[in-house]
């Protein structure tokens, strides 16, 4: 079955350039993000959803995780689990599988991409990292908060990139703060080591240099998971911080960006 279909894909989106490429341009972007072997894993695994799926696909990768800190997962899981985005597909399948199998349910705030994949739908809410998220989601986000249900969430939105010299996250994003505080949910720090190939970050330096604003590494990202198949991922988490830290002291964005220093002072 064709589950993901790139050439359909871009011509029903909202930009006119790319619904209206030459059918080999199509066929190029479909070899770059490995459409047919990821259609394939995708029917290979299609009775599956949520975490079982998951765990299958973390099985079909043979992606193994280091996992130091586990003992400071708390037993009320209704928190936030946030981490650093250095990889874009493995470090999302790791947290997931790492807080599913902790908790069970739980929900994950993700690119709205994720909603491709039927069997990631019952898990992830998707938002528009590049534009306005539709109302839907902003209902379903909204839902999720208010639940008992484990949170893990990117606070970036994006994956890493080259940022003051040194690849890590840019500012994160303050919401997760916001919805700490009102829903009084703790933080979890979680930090992924390791980092995508040089032809991802190449590719990200080239299109800075000319002035290019489509996040054109982007379409490595399946090809970058291929390349993580059979390595070990280490992963520490910290200890929980309680939603009262974040009082009025700092601004929002500065307490935001004070968890992600923690992350990686991890």
């Amino acid at each position: 079955m064709k589950h993901i279909d790139v050439k359909k894909t871009l011509q029903e989106g909202n930009s006119n350039i790319l619904s209206n490429l030459p059918n080999f341009v199509y066929t190029f972007f479909a070899k770059i993000v490995r459409e047919d072997e990821i259609n394939k894993i995708l029917s290979k695994y299609v009775d599956f959803e949520g975490v079982d799926w998951i765990n299958k696909i973390v099985e079909e990768f043979e992606l193994k995780a280091k996992i130091e800190g586990k003992e400071n997962l708390p037993e009320n899981g209704r928190c936030f689990f946030v981490a650093n985005h250095a990889y874009g597909m493995a470090d999302g399948l790791l947290i997931t599988k790492t807080i599913g199998e902790k908790y069970g349910k739980l929900k994950f705030i993700g690119n709205q991409v994720f909603g491709l994949v039927p069997n990631l739908r019952s898990l992830t809410i998707g938002v528009n990292v590049f534009d306005k998220s539709p109302r839907e989601s902003l209902v379903a986000l909204n839902k999720a908060y208010n639940s008992d249900l484990s949170i893990t969430h990117f606070p970036n939105g994006k994956v890493s990139r080259i940022y003051k010299w040194k690849i890590k996250d840019d500012d994160w994003h303050k919401g997760f703060i916001t919805k700490a505080i009102t829903g009084k949910r703790n933080v979890v720090p979680i930090h992924f080591y390791g980092r995508n190939s040089r032809l991802f970050y190449f590719i990200y330096i080239l299109r800075r240099i000319f002035f290019i604003k489509a996040d054109l590494e982007l379409a490595l990202l399946p090809s970058e998971l291929f390349k993580k198949k059979g390595e070990i991922i280490k992963i520490k988490i910290g200890k929980p911080i309680p939603y009262t830290t974040f009082d009025k002291s700092m601004s929002h964005h500065a307490w935001a960006q004070k968890v992600r220093d923690m992350v990686y002072d991890l």
